[in-house]
């Protein structure tokens, strides 16, 4: 189910038929390199059904990014439901293929995302990056979010961006 669409791209829900592609960042090490490791492939099946969850539970997660010239995953972005520091918050969340790795393609996703959260009632959104991510985090910043500080999660310090819909604080 086609979600959004972009200049380059189409978000659409996760499949299953959607493994094989997400086994292309999931089984790289330099992609994964700020996630615990890479995944196997019963792990990338399991990311799936728990995007699944996410739709039902949620009505948001994290969305299959398709080109719309090849049809081609070019990798994930999307909104997801994290608790930070006891409050739920709404994360935009992208990880691409990295032959697609600056071309654009997650901030353009992102980018709609964002203006996607904020039409859905959402008065602010973050993102939630490991501090040497420096790829990330520009496309964090180039989205409009602010780091606003740094946070223990997932047993390790990231740092919390967040845009607010009408310029507010946390």
């Amino acid at each position: 189910m086609r979600v959004l669409e972009t200049e380059r791209m189409v978000l659409r829900r996760m499949g299953m038929s959607d493994v094989d592609g997400l086994m292309g960042i999931f089984s790289d090490p330099e992609a994964m390199r700020y996630y615990p490791g890479t995944k196997s492939r019963s792990e990338a099946e399991a990311w799936v059904r728990n995007q699944l969850d996410r739709y039902r539970r949620d009505g948001i997660g994290l969305w299959a990014a398709v080109l719309k010239d090849s049809g081609e995953l070019a990798g994930q972005c999307g909104l997801t439901v994290q608790e930070v520091e006891g409050r739920e918050e709404v994360e935009i969340g992208y990880l691409f293929l990295r032959k697609y790795w600056n071309r654009g393609l997650a901030t353009e996703a992102a980018k709609a995302c964002r203006d996607h959260g904020f039409a859905l009632g959402h008065d602010q959104l973050v993102s939630l990056i490991d501090p040497g991510n420096r790829a990330s985090r520009r496309v964090a910043e180039k989205v409009g979010l602010t780091l606003e500080k740094e946070v223990e999660k997932w047993d390790k310090v990231v740092c919390l961006y967040i845009i607010h819909k009408n310029g507010g604080t946390l």
